[in-house]
C-alpha cells in the first residue's frame, strides 16, 4: 500500500489507464477476430486496421506492434482473396 501522497495518486492513475487500455485493446482484438471470421471481408479488414491505428495514436500499443498485426492481417486477407474464384 502506498504511503506518500504522490504514490497514492499514481495508483489511481494506473488503475484508470489500465482500464482504458484494456477496453480499447479489446475492441481491436474483437475487430481482428471479426475480420478473420468473416473470411477477411474488405470492410471488416478496414475496420480492424482503423482500430489498430487508433490504438497507436492513443499510445495503447507500440507502432511496430500495430504494423506487425496489420501486416499479418493483410497478408492473410490477400491470400484469402487470391484463392477465391472471381465471378465473371
Amino acid at each position: 500500500m502506498p504511503i506518500k501522497k504522490a504514490s497514492v495518486k499514481d495508483v489511481r492513475k494506473t488503475k484508470t489507464r489500465t482500464a482504458y487500455n484494456t477496453e480499447h485493446a479489446a475492441k481491436a482484438k474483437l475487430a481482428l477476430d471479426m475480420a478473420r471470421k468473416s473470411g477477411y471481408a474488405p470492410e471488416k479488414v478496414v475496420d480492424a486496421v482503423k482500430q489498430l491505428d487508433k490504438l497507436v495514436q492513443k499510445g495503447v500499443v507500440h507502432k511496430n506492434t500495430a504494423a506487425r498485426k496489420k501486416s499479418r492481417l493483410m497478408s492473410k486477407a490477400n491470400a484469402a482473396h487470391a484463392t477465391k474464384p472471381t465471378e465473371s
